[in-house]
């Protein structure tokens, strides 16, 4: 038999240069209480591998131009435009990145003024934040997706004085409400539409015109590795957003921190889908690609994934993990309709788990029946397919920005994805653990990056101390003292757990639901209970000072309506009594037998699902609970009045 035909996965050939780049691995033992410095790997000599250091580089403009000068010719980035992708070398992109340094000279601005950029991921995105920095400015992403008040709220707030932006439409909203006194002085449109000349004394551009005369010399870096070269607004689900002051050092360190878990070939493929606003996507497939020489291809859309996934085949995927479980429960919902295929699909899913709890040293290999004769075939017929629609050439795929559900990567890492997960927060620009796929827990944030220090304060909230932490808020140093000890942790917010050397996130400080019984609910622990069941799309539950949580859920149209058809229910009625307690025993199914005092008592369901738009969700896709319970207030106190004499009736 083949040497190929024993490979659980079937895809030794796809890792060979993936373990040649990794290192051995140094496990540690990390105390419930008390601090903990990881030093995780060495990467081992590899052809394929050509990173820029952070001290080499000094600066991210710094690291693009010792870039272009090792690679000059490579492909750096690749979009879709005019039908078509569209490539550009490193020396290229040096060309273009020159050209905006001197249209922001030739704009007035001087060093340390904000300069905002409101794109979707693509080129000039890249070329405008590196160039804004070698000029001695400071970038304050935007969120295309994020609500208008929000997107005026950041550009007030940070005062930037210039705002790159996609198209005019997207401008005339913005302007509409945008205060007189705000420090905006010219807009500049990606879209050669019309817009006003003027609005409120800025003045509107479009960049073609912009760039056309932009020449000449810009002249030397006017930026320092020390100074500061973004402010991120963080998602404010509770809140205004506040705005995190990284500096070249801190971001190019975590970068390259990162790189000893997930080391970047020259050879890779990076697809973009993330945000670049978003500090894990900037990371990711921005700062490390550039380090390592990788080429990054800007996906289109959501809507046209699945195609540039088959089109890019892309070595390197980072996403949130919705997107995972988005194709998981696609999978399993079309081998639904035949029991044959589903048996298989769970069977591969089974069998895969096992072979690959066998590599991480946790259990024993399945028999030799199922290893040599069952599982090949399974692998050809369900897993290969599967991988298929990731592009077929994914030698890691990372999720982060939030929990990945247990079922999602049992299932995709039993079909042989090779999913890696981690934690962070912009305030740490962002990574502080992760896991690779020579040890992965899933579940798991996995073990801090080298120079990275973790620990647990005395309730449970995680703290850490790494070279990469904020500057502080933007013209906040009241939040900054309390973010940031006086002994240089940074204090999360997070509830954490230590097993075996390895992070676990279990809730948030601010999401801690308090009932009048002094019993505490992780609130964020019951909502991934309830969305992990593919009826419910998103979850809110409510309960602090109260005696029991309820939760308001959105449903999932599709599912709602053949679950209706089977219980004989109103599909354009989910509160209706006998729906409300079906889909009450749902979510209590879902819970899996938790505490009495953390049990759902009631549900109220809704069809239109929350969005960013309407300000129920941060651009992260967080769930703002304080707008949750304020819309449905009068609802929550109907579910609580029913409660009440619901237990009168059974006293």
């Amino acid at each position: 038999m083949p040497s190929d035909r024993l490979d659980p996965y079937g895809t030794k050939k796809r890792f060979e240069r993936t373990r040649a780049a990794w290192g051995k691995l140094t496990k540690i033992n990390v105390p419930e209480r008390g601090s903990v410095t990881s030093k995780v790997m060495v990467l081992s000599a590899s052809p394929d591998i050509d990173i820029i250091g952070c001290n080499v580089a000094g600066t991210i403009p710094g690291l693009m131009l010792h870039r272009v000068g090792r690679s000059p010719n490579a492909v750096a980035y690749s979009e879709f435009h005019g039908g078509a992708w569209r490539a550009v070398t490193w020396q290229e992109m040096a060309q273009i990145v020159a050209r905006y340094r001197t249209a922001l000279q030739f704009a007035g601005l001087v060093r340390g003024d904000r300069v905002a950029v409101l794109l979707a991921n693509c080129i000039d995105w890249i070329a405008f934040d590196i160039a804004a920095m070698a000029n001695g400015l400071i970038t304050v992403p935007l969120y295309p997706h994020d609500s208008a008040a929000n997107i005026r709220f950041i550009l007030a707030h940070s005062g930037a004085r210039l705002c790159l932006v996609d198209n005019a439409g997207r401008w005339n909203t913005l302007a509409a409400d945008l205060e007189r006194d705000v420090s905006l002085r010219e807009v500049w449109t990606r879209s050669g539409d019309q817009a006003p000349r003027n609005v409120h004394g800025t003045d509107i551009r479009c960049l073609s015109d912009v760039l056309s005369v932009a020449e000449g010399d810009p002249g030397p870096l006017r930026c320092a590795a020390q100074d500061i070269a973004t402010v991120i607004h963080t998602s404010g689900t509770t809140g205004q957003p506040k705005g995190a002051m990284l500096s070249h050092h801190a971001l190019l360190w975590n970068a390259e921190a990162v790189t000893e878990f997930i080391p970047p070939l020259t050879s890779d493929i990076f697809l973009s889908l993330l945000p670049l606003a978003h500090s894990f996507e900037r990371t990711a497939t921005y700062h490390m690609a550039m380090m390592g020489g990788s080429r990054v291809v800007f996906a289109r859309s959501i809507d046209t994934l699945r195609q540039d996934l088959l089109e890019v085949r892309p070595t390197i995927l980072v996403a949130v993990p919705r997107l995972y479980e988005r194709i998981c429960e696609a999978v399993q919902s079309k081998a639904a309709h035949s029991p044959i295929t589903r048996r298989l699909l769970g069977q591969a899913a089974t069998i895969g788990w096992q072979h690959f709890e066998a590599r991480q040293g946790r259990a024993k290999p399945p028999g030799a029946i199922t290893r040599l004769l069952v599982w090949p075939m399974l692998e050809r017929l369900v897993a290969r397919p599967v991988l298929r629609a990731f592009g077929g050439n994914v030698r890691v795929a990372v999720s982060g920005g939030a929990p990945l559900s247990l079922e999602a990567s049992h299932f995709l890492i039993g079909l042989g994805l090779p999913l890696v997960e981690g934690y962070g927060l912009t305030e740490a620009a962002p990574v502080v653990t992760a896991t690779t796929l020579k040890d992965c827990n899933p579940g798991s944030a996995g073990r801090p990056l080298r120079g990275i220090e973790i620990r647990l304060g005395s309730d449970g909230e995680l703290l850490v101390k790494s070279p990469s932490l904020m500057s502080g808020y933007w013209h906040d140093p009241e939040r900054s003292a309390a973010a940031i000890d006086q002994d240089g942790w940074l204090h999360t917010g997070d509830i954490a757990e230590f097993h075996a050397g390895r992070l676990f996130i279990t809730g948030r400080l601010k999401d801690l639901i308090v009932l009048s019984t002094g019993k505490k609910v992780v609130s964020a622990t019951v909502e991934a209970a309830v969305v992990a069941d593919p009826l419910f799309e998103q979850c809110c539950v409510i309960g602090d000072n109260r005696s029991c949580i309820v939760a308001i859920v959105v449903l999932c149209q599709d599912r709602w309506e053949v679950f209706a058809k089977q219980h004989h229910l109103d599909p354009a009625d989910p509160n209706m009594p006998t729906a409300a307690a079906a889909l009450l025993t749902r979510v209590t199914e879902a819970m899996r037998d938790p505490p009495p005092f953390a049990q759902i008592r009631a549900v109220h369901a809704v069809l239109l699902p929350w969005t960013v738009e309407d300000g129920s969700l941060t651009p992260t896709l967080k769930v703002r609970r304080q707008v949750i319970e304020h819309r449905y207030q009068t609802v929550i106190e109907q579910l609580y009045a029913r409660q009440a004499r619901h237990r009168q009736t059974n006293s």
